[in-house]
């Protein structure tokens, strides 16, 4: 067909469009979707607007398109070049020697490097090497973290507690919180526990499993500095305030769901920097209400309260993104109501007079429920088997990847993965940190005075 033949199918589709008394009607559809066949056939681009129009409004399909979701679900990204895969043992090893060099006691060392190294393991790569250098050791290094303070009690009851966590770093305060939560949960069936003056605390799937693998039900979630924009606001007002429940099950794996109550987090912006990717359009807002993709100046203006995450839902409430608001706003007050916590810029990480950074005082929660109290454990893990396996076998979407997840299982592949081919893909950006990191701490460039990836160089 000519060049003319693909212009009268484009004019075409503008007039089925122009002449449609309801574009909801079937007809109208059915029509329209034709003509795209016709145009695609003739030669047409897919990236032509009337393609999208037909893919937005009438769900036009097509291999590939917008609403083909085969290639969809969990996966594992494309290394980035200059990458190296490097072996679980060593980085953990690394992140203990570095935590030890700058001042943390060796059991405190040992478990924050093992709830980082828990995230690479998982596939929450947001959360695990990524997080060393610039949320932890930077912020050592500027003064705003300390790398060991004593965890002090305040308040404590047979079920409850209330702890301070003095700004030492979260990740050994999450563990000793959540430790104690079981502690009490297994001796008068739950155990509840807050921390204030916490700092950031790593995955919070990792709570939810110390829980799992003790028998019980975990629940724990923490604040952040302020990303998500409220319903019809455009400033930052919440952190992106993770739920996060951990449920066990007869399976090789736990069912643990634990994401932030924005679309999207900040560490997957961050994520996306490193990868040179642009943030995917909807997931940022900006305080003249558009919708941003520059990554790397997101990442900037979020920290000046310039732009925001939208909440779960989106903009609006059009596809309910007040209900991404008002869980956001739920984690917000456990977080923050029980501590007398700061909340809001007060936890921006800047200082508002001195533009210089600041201290970040987070709260934290942890609640765990001995499930012996309730029923035999394993009638429990069965039934919760039984379930999940119902929803992974049901009826698949015909557009999609042909296969269901719950929650907790691509984690737990992505374990089986990366420990059958050796390790966690590290991009150059992180192993770049880790040279900074060997060349400024004090001790680290005996042990590592060449890298493993920097052999042969």
């Amino acid at each position: 067909m000519s060049e003319i033949s693909i212009e009268e199918l484009r004019q075409k589709a503008a007039q089925i469009i122009a002449n449609a008394k309801n574009l909801s009607n079937g007809e109208v559809a059915l029509q329209y979707n034709a003509n795209l066949e016709a145009f695609l056939a003739a030669g047409g681009a897919h990236s032509d607007m009337i393609v999208r129009i037909g893919e937005q409004m009438f769900d036009f399909f097509y291999a590939g398109g917008m609403n083909d979701r085969s290639q969809q679900g969990p996966h594992e990204d494309e290394p980035i070049e200059g990458s190296t895969r490097l072996d679980f043992d060593y980085l953990e090893t690394f992140m203990i020697d570095a935590f030890e060099a700058v001042g943390v006691p060796p059991k405190e060392a040992r478990i924050s490097a093992n709830v980082l190294i828990e995230a690479d393991k998982r596939g929450i790569d947001s959360h695990g090497i990524g997080r060393l250098k610039p949320i932890y050791f930077d912020r050592i290094k500027n003064g705003i973290l300390h790398p060991y303070k004593p965890i002090e009690i305040l308040k404590e009851t047979s079920t409850t507690a209330l702890v301070d966590g003095h700004l030492g770093l979260g990740l050994y305060i999450g563990p000793y919180c959540m430790e104690l939560a079981i502690k009490k949960a297994k001796e008068h069936g739950i155990g509840f526990v807050v921390a204030q003056n916490s700092t950031h605390y790593g995955i919070a799937g990792y709570y939810a499993t110390m829980a799992t693998d003790a028998g019980c039900i975990g629940f724990t979630g923490t604040n952040a500095r302020p990303s998500i924009a409220p319903t019809f606001g455009v400033e930052p007002c919440l952190g992106t305030n993770p739920l996060c429940f951990g449920i066990p099950t007869d399976e090789p794996f736990p069912f643990v769901i634990d994401c932030a109550t924005s679309i999207n987090q900040r560490g997957k912006i961050e994520k996306y920097e490193r990868l040179g990717m642009p943030t995917p359009k909807g997931m940022v807002i900006d305080t003249e209400g558009k919708e941003r993709t520059d990554t790397a100046q997101i990442l900037v203006d979020m920290v000046k309260g310039k732009c925001a995450l939208c909440p779960m839902g989106g903009a609006g409430d059009a596809l309910g993104g007040y209900k991404g608001y008002s869980w956001a706003t739920v984690v917000e007050l456990l977080s923050t109501a029980f501590q007398s916590g700061p909340y809001g810029s007060a936890i921006s990480g800047v200082d508002p007079k001195t533009g210089k950074p600041a201290p970040m005082a987070l709260g934290n929660y942890f609640l765990a429920i001995d499930i012996e109290a309730l029923v035999d454990v394993e009638v429990f893990k069965k039934n919760a088997g039984n379930l999940l396996r119902f929803i992974r076998g049901s009826q698949k979407d015909p557009r999609g990847p042909q296969r269901i997840w719950t929650a907790g299982e691509f984690e737990h592949d992505t374990r089986q993965s990366r420990a059958e081919a050796g390790g966690v893909i590290v991009p150059p950006v992180l192993l770049r940190d880790m040279q900074a990191l060997r060349d400024y701490l004090p001790g680290m460039k005996e042990k590592y005075g060449v890298l493993c990836f920097e052999e042969g160089k």
